[in-house]
């Protein structure tokens, strides 16, 4: 998920930091609330830019006492702390309360609450700066000093102002009572014994002199914002589950929870949510990460999966460009808003990914059999097929039937997978492969694409267009097992280089060959004892990169590292093909795995052994909450579940496997077309309350897609899964 071609990924937060956000918004603050970045990455930021860098309350002369600090919901958090005496008394009775809200903008509501028989008078100064710094140069870690910043001064407000390549960005600071300086806003305080003293500190992002919309004011309460009803109606509607095993209640409670606060909406479409990828760096939308986490997200909202679709398609590719790496057809790989993204990417929209496009086909096919609006499915077809196009005339590039990346420029990602980072793609003796590079698991998604392209042909009652995409699929499928297949070694390849030689690494991109059932039913056993194998899977998960291969590091971003969601997706595929207690016990690695980290999954965590140490080892830049990782979980659970609903030909899937010790699991309000269901499992037992009307309930699995291509009627196969 690397940004561009930043050779390292995010940088660390500050130990102990409080992240708060809300659609694109973030704030990060230390436990106290305060913000020094100082060359670090603190503060708050609007539309990839940091609108707050320096954020200091001072009482009476010094910092705050910290007592604790929580976050009741994602765009909102509480620091409490205490506040110094005026004549220096030990045990001061002074206590802050700071509850700080997020959104377009920021707003800080801070009591003083004197807990005293006494009177007191307090002298309070909050130091603000504001460089305006673009994200990419913050999360770099590199400094924007020379850009002047006007700082004005009058009333209750502050203005600090730069312009940066012809754009006029400035924060307006401001608190009624208050006094404005150059350095921020003063407050004279006077306090009766047992009394409070409260102020609201508001700050406004202006772009080119102009306040975004519902931007924070002394007018209405911070929680009856737009934002805040978003989530409310969000937790409202999204399944209620109960499950006996209390540490899995709380994970898919926190991942429904997070996937909600990673929403964000188009301003022209404010009735569509996309996903964004993950906090702090990624509150964006990215093409991969964004389909993968709303498909492993159907099960909590298939609308987020609708929404994410409709805004790509509206970003996709219509020129040819070679600094943004634009082609027609192509689905970008992520889009940012700061002011020097332009400069960095070549526009706001960089398109440098080889697999979002054919993923984008799939997710659309997948969508179609969960009973949303045909309308939605009709308007996206056309997408789809210059999707297609896309791997036809540019993303095979040299006629080979594989999908190749190769960057045309000095600025893009190197690698173009999802392992995006500079060394992500080697040879078994740690050699890294040269572009163009076809990876596996692209091939395995074009793979999928046909797939889905041809059972929409089918539904729609075109024979001709069914029968050409499920020709593709099938040339594709014994292209690929014959050219990425290692027989010496008993796996595939995770790549083939500039030269056509295969990649040898044992990596977890194979993991998602299974998912989508490109490979052979004769050499699935084979992929599977690899995967299950110490040196894949740690207990905990599954490696990116097997342990005894030459570029192997446990604490690296792609080598080595276990990501919840590619574990997920290899657990998808080893269910697919009926490998039922290795998915099981995948699954239950993970489960286990966020146990450790408050039950919310972190974007990737260390690839150590499970038996080295007493938990998972967290990966120190990782983005948390993330989306693809907070779906994961979700993913999981479905795949235990054994539900698919399949609209097309009117059934349900429901064969549940969950383990005994989990106990009852019960999920309410699932969407299904325009209703809502319960779904209910314990052990390999499962029942469905309220069923549309006309749709069937098979306690089965559902047969993989590629099947149906050749099984009309729908009849499962001797090992079928997912």
């Amino acid at each position: 998920m690397t940004a561009w071609n930043e050779d390292t990924e995010a940088a660390a937060s500050e130990s102990g930091s409080v992240t708060v956000v809300e659609g694109s918004s973030f704030c990060i603050s230390s436990g106290t609330g305060d913000i020094t970045s100082d060359g670090g990455t603190n503060g708050a930021f609007f539309q990839d830019t940091r609108i707050i860098s320096h954020w200091v309350l001072r009482i009476n002369g010094s910092l705050r006492e910290p007592l604790v600090a929580q976050r009741p919901h994602p765009f909102q958090a509480t620091f409490v702390s205490r506040a110094k005496w005026p004549e220096g008394r030990f045990d001061s009775p002074l206590v802050v309360r700071q509850v700080r809200h997020i959104g377009p903008g920021l707003q800080d509501d801070i009591t003083l609450e004197n807990y005293s028989g006494e009177h007191v008078d307090c002298d309070i100064e909050l130091i603000v700066d504001a460089d305006q710094a673009d994200l990419f140069d913050v999360k770099g870690g590199r400094t924007t000093r020379g850009v002047e910043a006007t700082r004005t001064a009058e009333g209750d407000q502050l203005i600090i102002e730069t312009v940066r390549n012809g754009q006029q960005r400035a924060t307006a600071v401001r608190a009624r009572g208050a006094v404005a300086t150059a350095e921020g806003l003063r407050f004279t305080a006077s306090i009766p014994a047992r009394g409070k003293w409260t102020t609201s500190l508001i700050v406004v992002p202006l772009v080119n002199g102009k306040a975004p919309d519902g931007a924070f004011s002394e007018v209405g309460a911070p929680h009856h914002r737009e934002g805040v009803r978003r989530h409310r109606a969000w937790e409202e509607n999204v399944p209620r589950i109960t499950v006996a095993d209390a540490n899995l209640q709380n994970l898919l409670n926190r991942s429904q929870s997070d996937l909600g606060s990673l929403r964000i909406f188009e301003a022209h479409h404010p009735e569509r949510a996309a996903v964004a990828a993950g906090a702090p760096w990624f509150m964006a939308l990215f093409g991969r990460d964004s389909i993968l986490a709303s498909y492993m997200s159907l099960m909590v909202d298939p609308n987020l999966a609708a929404g994410t679709l409709q805004t790509l398609a509206g970003l996709q590719g219509k020129i040819v460009d070679q600094d943004s790496e634009e082609e027609p057809g192509r689905i970008p790989h992520e889009v940012r808003l700061g002011v020097t993204a332009g400069l960095t990417l070549g526009g706001t929209a960089y398109y440098g990914t080889a697999d979002a496009t054919p993923l984008f086909v799939a997710l659309i096919s997948e969508l179609s059999r969960w009973g949303l609006s045909q309308d939605i499915i009709n308007s996206l077809l056309p997408h789809a097929d210059r999707a297609l196009d896309w791997i036809d005339k540019y993303g095979d590039r040299d006629g080979d039937g594989f999908v190749e990346y190769l960057r045309p420029n000095t600025h893009g990602l190197i690698n173009q997978g999802w392992k995006d980072s500079w060394d992500g793609i080697n040879f078994a003796d740690g050699t890294m492969a040269e572009a163009p590079i076809a990876l596996c698991e692209v091939q395995a998604y074009v793979y999928a694409a046909y797939v889905g392209r041809s059972l929409l042909a089918r539904w729609s009652g075109d024979t001709e267009l069914e029968n050409h995409w499920a020709e593709r699929a099938d040339q594709l499928k014994t292209a690929f097992n014959e050219k990425f297949w290692l027989p010496e070694k008993g796996y595939f390849a995770v790549a083939l280089d500039k030269d056509k030689r295969p990649v040898d690494a044992l990596t977890s991109n194979i993991g998602h060959c299974l998912w989508v059932g490109i490979v052979d039913e004769e050499k699935a056993a084979s992929v599977v004892e690899h995967l299950m194998s110490p040196q894949m899977f740690t207990g905990w998960g599954i490696r990116t990169l097997a342990s005894d291969m030459g570029a192997y590091n446990p604490v690296s971003y792609h080598n080595g590292s276990v990501w919840p969601h590619d574990t997920a997706l290899v657990a998808t595929g080893l269910m697919r093909y009926g490998y039922v207690e290795e998915a099981r016990r995948v699954a239950d690695g993970i489960f286990e795995a966020a146990a450790h980290f408050d039950g919310r999954l972190p974007e990737l965590f260390c690839g150590f052994d499970r038996g080295e140490f007493p938990g998972p080892v967290p990966y120190p830049t990782a983005c948390s909450p993330q989306a693809w990782a907070a779906a994961a979980p979700v993913q999981l659970a479905r795949i235990l579940l054994r539900f698919d609903p399949d609209f097309t030909r009117k059934v349900v899937h429901l064969a549940p496997i969950f383990p005994g010790d989990s106990g009852d699991f019960r999920a309410e309000n699932v969407l299904l077309d325009s209703s809502r269901v319960t779904i209910s499992a314990l052990g390999t037992e499962g029942a469905i309350e309220g069923l549309p009307p006309g749709l069937k309930l098979l306690a089965e699995p559902r047969p993989p897609l590629d099947r149906l291509l050749h099984h009309p009627a729908g009849g499962s196969p001797a090992r079928a899964g997912n």
